[in-house]
């Protein structure tokens, strides 16, 4: 297989594609895209209000890959890679993430993100406090709040997509839309 990377710079350039990244995910690579889009975002000169609603977002979509994976005890397959992107469409902001999910877990993930979907800005607001005042967490330590958080914050739906692998895992991609 040839690789012209030429090529591949184009398609990143031509896509908008600010920060990409594929690999196994940990807290000191986070803390470093962080900074990377933070400082990326200073080069634009976007205004403050359209940085911290991007970072903010960007820092929740992060926390999500990050506690939320479905590690793998043989990770043989690579079912413990995540891949995630950035880019920028004009004035707005695109988020790409995906993983691996066991299938167990898909379905219930699926169903939390059409109720976030079928919601207004209002009833998400009050979803979110009544998720945040019910005090359940779950067994990876999160409440709930992080797609909720970011159905409220982009203002806009929820793209997500399960495409079944195998008979135990799927990957899971997800779009955030942020306009400004």
């Amino acid at each position: 297989m040839e690789i012209n990377i030429f090529d591949f710079y184009n398609k990143m350039e031509h896509e908008n594609i600010m920060l990409s990244f594929k690999g196994n995910v940990s807290s000191e690579l986070l803390t470093s895209v962080l900074q990377i889009m933070e400082s990326k975002m200073e080069k634009l000169e976007e205004p403050s209000r359209i940085k911290k609603k991007v970072y903010n977002i960007l820092v929740e979509a992060l926390q999500n890959l990050y506690h939320h994976l479905d590690k793998q005890k043989d990770d043989s397959n690579g079912y413990s890679t995540v891949i995630f992107m950035v880019g920028k469409d004009g004035d707005n902001y695109n988020i790409f993430t995906g993983n691996y999910i066991k299938n167990d877990n898909a379905d219930s993930l699926k169903a939390r993100l059409d109720k976030i979907n079928q919601m207004d800005k209002d009833e998400l607001k009050a979803h979110y406090k009544e998720v945040l005042n019910n005090g359940m967490m779950s067994e990876k330590g999160g409440g709930g709040l992080g797609m909720i958080d970011i159905a409220r914050k982009s203002g806009q739906k929820l793209e997500y997509d399960f495409q079944k692998i195998d008979d135990k895992h799927s990957f899971y991609s997800l779009n955030i839309k942020i306009a400004q």
